[in-house]
């Protein structure tokens, strides 16, 4: 890709300091502003090329139409619903995540939320701090051979899996991307939700907050569910509907809840907060030295490595840069495009395929086997709609936006029957 022109970015929010000082030593002059209103924001941000944020800043279309020289917007860990992509894209600015640094925070809390619920260790704690010593009072229950579900099986759902297969727990999950035998693979068996609710003594989810997952467990998903079940939500508020959340807190179809994020944040309405049996935290899930650290240097990083026009990582709507792309580069983007819509058409007729047999011929493709090949269509043909990305172009949709590779990795391919061969095109 071309370098992109970055000279000044603003820092509107508490980053490590490492990402200044990546910017400042690439020549990028930063400034650092925190706790501005929107109307402030609107006013700064047209001195800048650059805008880093977190989670608070909310960058609404008002804010990037008032930039008139803004050319990325860099998100500092990874959701991005408080960025308007669709107004970003429309301007042809960047928007960036870095998808991979919060990781193993976020998987850690909503194990220790998963503890603490089957144990109620800050219920205990509280008491003990009043005065107490209510040991009937706080009886819990064992984690081993209990059955977890985990709705979203992305980087975090793979790492809670992990973690809670070290306590014996059983686990299981849905997830419309990745195939069922790369989860196997972690030890977690997929199936619907239909036929997941039923069965959990547990359930936690990890997906982005889309109108798809938006109240994903409501009303009705409760019911199906099992009497006590337990909850968890270090994900993005609203998943759960709160409301449906608190009515099975009451009737006690729900035993108990661990929730990280609220639709609002802080929550005007206390209810959820208050309740006994509800363990909260105040959006805790990527606060951790080690997980700052890493996004803000992440997120300094992919900026520099554009402005160098060396790669691009963590662009969730990267088809603006299309006009950027080298005349190669649309080569692979059009074999990806049309390898995808061939997939596509093999795993979704009435008569799958069995197996798929990719021919090649041309200097770019002569020495590429099929590892080699899907590996570079993934790397190459990555476009984005807003909030979804595809790895083969007409092939699955990935929910969780991120321009690193996804979960068609070249070996599940092959598994999947696909293979290469020299032969028939040539340019």
């Amino acid at each position: 890709m071309a370098p992109i022109s970055i000279k000044r970015i603003l820092i509107s929010e508490s980053v490590d300091p490492c990402c200044k000082k990546i910017l400042q030593e690439n020549g990028i002059q930063v400034t650092e502003k925190q706790n501005m209103s929107k109307d402030d924001l609107i006013a700064e941000i047209k001195d800048y090329d650059g805008l880093v944020v977190r989670s608070a800043t909310k960058v609404t279309a008002d804010v990037i139409n008032a930039a008139g020289n803004l050319k990325i917007i860099g998100r500092a860990g990874t959701g991005v619903d408080n960025v308007d992509v669709d107004a970003a894209t429309i301007k042809g600015i960047i928007v960036m995540n870095t998808p991979s640094g919060n990781t193993i925070s976020a998987a850690e809390l909503t194990c220790t939320l998963l503890m603490s619920l089957s144990r109620h260790v800050p219920q205990a704690a509280m008491s003990m701090k009043a005065g107490n010593w209510d040991r009937k009072k706080f009886m819990g229950a064992e984690m081993y051979g209990k059955i977890l579900g985990i709705v979203g099986l992305g980087r975090i759902g793979k790492e809670v899996a992990s973690r809670m297969q070290s306590f014996g727990m059983k686990t299981i999950g849905y997830d419309p991307i990745t195939p069922p035998e790369v989860t196997a693979t972690w030890g977690v068996e997929q199936m619907s939700l239909e036929q997941l609710w039923p069965k959990c003594d547990y359930i936690t989810v990890h997906t982005p907050l889309m109108p798809s997952t938006a109240g994903l467990l409501n009303d009705t998903s409760f019911a199906k569910c099992k009497k006590g079940v337990k909850v968890v939500n270090c994900a993005r508020g609203g998943i759960i509907d709160e409301d449906a959340l608190l009515r099975a807190l009451e009737s006690r179809q729900c035993g108990g809840a661990g929730l990280d994020v609220f639709v609002e944040e802080p929550p005007k309405n206390r209810a959820l907060v208050n309740h006994p049996n509800v363990i909260s935290c105040p959006h805790l899930g990527a606060s951790t030295k080690e997980a700052q650290a890493r996004c803000g240097q992440d997120i300094a990083l992919q900026i520099v490595d554009m402005v160098m026009g060396k790669s691009l990582v963590g662009a969730v709507n990267a088809q603006v840069l299309a006009s950027t792309f080298t005349p190669e580069s649309h080569q692979w983007i059009k074999l990806g495009e049309a390898i995808g819509a061939a997939l596509k058409s093999c795993t979704t007729s009435k008569q799958p395929f069995s197996q798929v047999q990719i021919i090649t011929q041309g200097k770019h493709c002569k020495a590429l086997d099929c590892g080699d090949l899907c590996q570079r269509l993934q790397l190459q043909s990555y476009w984005f709609s807003p909030g979804r990305s595809t790895s083969l172009v007409g092939a699955e949709p990935q929910r969780v936006p991120t321009a690193g590779l996804s979960h068609w990795q070249p070996a599940v391919l092959q598994g999947r029957g696909v293979s290469s061969a020299p032969a028939l095109c040539d340019w």
